[in-house]
């Protein structure tokens, strides 16, 4: 058993070996997250993990016994199924226990209808977890001490960045913006490579200059202490081909209404999946 708040588990269990499932898992390896790792996924072994001597892999979760009191139990699978997956981990609710969920717009409530009374944190991370550049937000119930806490902190870092919400309120609009964010950047790049291509680059040169302009961009905005609108005024001259676009995409109906339009749609889906 880990030492109380010292932010690594004992025993922790992942349900669901998906792509995000996958990230976190290679994650927690690398880091040493814990000092045993079991798997539930009726798919098997994940192809990039078959070799994992570390993990134990299960089809389902009454293959392990009553008593085995995992530290964390974390939820990587589908919102549309959790309500039937949670109900087979009830039985490991106990104080020192953590159960974290990164099912899309299922609330703290939804989940402990399933769990009881017991620590829970929601918590919604995207893709970039494959190469550990994730950002998540974590919010907890009331039942969330600060060791568990310290665990969750060192189990989302293994995937990239995180901060905590405690307001779960603002979880469906994390979800619309950084949650699907990333498909909006990979659409920009998408469009972006096609507009050069109608200008007449070479398909594979217009998707180069796409990605990395995007991904360059994107670093620098990172990297950088000034704020976009600031960046984005940097790089336009008055009257020059910047400018030209700009006034395309900043005109009334152009990219931030767009945008907000779109974020709109995906926190109210999120709303939807909670229901």
């Amino acid at each position: 058993m880990p030492q109380q708040g010292s932010g690594r588990a004992g025993t922790l269990v992942l349900v669901g070996c998906g792509q995000m499932g996958s990230a976190m898992l290679r994650g927690w390896r690398d880091r040493g997250a814990a000092e045993r790792y079991i798997v539930i996924e009726p798919a098997g072994r994940h192809a990039a993990l078959a070799g994992a001597v570390d993990v134990e892999w299960h089809a389902a979760a009454d293959e392990l016994s009553d008593g085995l009191g995992p530290d964390a139990v974390v939820f990587a699978v589908k919102p549309q199924i959790i309500d039937s997956v949670l109900p087979n981990y009830r039985r490991w609710a106990q104080p020192r226990s953590l159960f974290l969920s990164i099912a899309a717009g299922k609330t703290l409530a939804g989940i402990a209808r399933h769990l009881g009374e017991t620590a829970i944190v929601r918590a919604m991370p995207n893709t970039p977890a494959a190469i550990g550049r994730a950002i998540t937000v974590a919010c907890p119930n009331r039942h969330v001490t600060e060791a568990h806490r310290h665990l969750c902190d060192a189990l989302l870092a293994s995937i990239g960045e995180s901060t905590w919400a405690e307001d779960e309120a603002l979880m469906d609009a994390v979800t619309a913006v950084s949650g699907s964010g990333p498909a909006y950047v990979f659409l920009l790049i998408e469009a972006l490579a096609a507009a050069g291509e109608r200008c007449g680059l070479p398909a594979e040169l217009a998707l180069r200059l796409a990605r990395e302009t995007v991904a360059g961009a994107g670093e620098l905005a990172r990297a950088s202490s000034e704020s976009p609108a600031r960046l984005r005024e940097n790089v336009t001259s008055p009257g020059g081909t910047t400018r030209a676009a700009l006034d395309v995409l900043m005109a009334e109906n152009g990219l931030p209404a767009l945008m907000q339009r779109a974020v709109a749609a995906a926190t109210a889906r999120s709303r939807e999946l909670a229901n």
